[in-house]
């Protein structure tokens, strides 16, 4: 009979030269502690993605991978390419080797402990198990009211996705190659993931603050994340648009009755305020339309032209 216990946890990395022995250290515990309780294969590995750092980040792999070929692998990409796609090389490289993979960052903010609860998961029968948050008590008040409301915001524009629920997950064989068949350039994974289908379940943890560095999601890139969650699996965005037009243009005709009905009783009289006001108002109403219109079609164009999500320069995992 095949086993089908072999686990790959997957760990995407960029400028974590601060924070990698010590996520090193923990994760060595907890696969040596999954092994001894027969829940995994010897065949398990840590796989760690550097995603184009320029700090000692490879430099640390490579030597983990050296010291423990057996438990410790390495993924070098060409160049930088971002959290979401350094983290699809990890998987798609992973795939091939294992039965089930867990992706998680190495921050040390997602907690190790929920990997017993996610393996356990798996072999009741579950190809996705999703690692959510219990609570936010950690986060600040902006911090918490933001990720709440973007959650909440997602639903509300018909997107499929896991409330509170990031890139911590545990995938089976099946579920990743799912995955792999969507092609899309624009990644984002947690609202993809969904979409795959097979039994899944949730797991809940407490997040921990940063062990060591700096965070490599500042809230520009917090949002432009987010923007690009909602461009890519909602078209309400547009529609909302086509609903204000039509609104504005209501108005317009309202406004025009107004002013011809004025005019012939003669009861018009300067109006620069409310001139200036329409102005502005509807000359901002264009432009964030145009905008948000540029957005799907710079999504359009970014797809057409089926650029490599990623490019993988060296692999470095002993699996004899």
């Amino acid at each position: 009979m095949k086993d089908e216990r072999t686990l790959y946890i997957v760990v995407p990395c960029y400028k974590e030269e601060a924070v990698l022995p010590e996520t090193a250290k923990r994760l060595k515990k907890k696969v040596q502690t999954l092994l001894a309780a027969g829940k995994i294969s010897d065949k398990s590995r840590v796989m760690f993605v550097n995603d184009g750092s320029r700090d000692r980040t490879w430099e640390i792999i490579s030597q983990l991978h050296e010291d423990e070929p057996k438990l410790f692998s390495g993924v070098n990409l060409a160049r930088n390419r971002g959290h979401q796609n350094a983290l699809l090389a990890g998987l798609m490289t992973a795939v091939n080797h294992a039965d089930m993979v867990i992706s998680m960052d190495a921050d040390l903010q997602d907690d190790v402990d929920a990997v017993d609860a996610m393996v356990d998961a798996y072999h009741k029968g579950y190809d996705v198990v999703y690692g959510v948050r219990s609570s936010r008590k950690t986060d600040t008040f902006f911090k918490r009211f933001t990720a709440e409301g973007f959650y909440k915001l997602m639903k509300g524009l018909g997107v499929d996705i896991v409330f509170n629920h990031a890139d911590y997950r545990l995938m089976s064989k099946r579920a990743l190659e799912g995955l792999a068949e969507f092609g899309e350039v624009n990644l984002f994974l947690r609202g993809i993931v969904p979409q795959i289908g097979y039994p899944w379940t949730t797991v809940e943890y407490e997040r921990h603050e940063r062990f060591a560095g700096e965070s490599k999601y500042p809230l520009k890139k917090m949002l432009a994340f987010a923007f690009d969650g909602i461009t890519s699996f909602s078209i309400k965005p547009m529609r909302l648009i086509l609903l204000l037009g039509v609104v504005v243009f209501a108005v317009s005709i309202l406004m025009l009755l107004y002013a011809l009905i004025s005019k012939l009783s003669g009861g018009t009289t300067a109006g620069w305020t409310s001139m200036m006001g329409s102005i502005w108002l509807i000359g901002g109403i264009q432009l964030l339309s145009l905008g948000v219109i540029g957005e799907y079609i710079g999504k359009i164009y970014s797809e057409t032209k089926r650029r490599p999500r990623f490019i993988i320069e060296r692999v470095l995992n002993k699996t004899e």
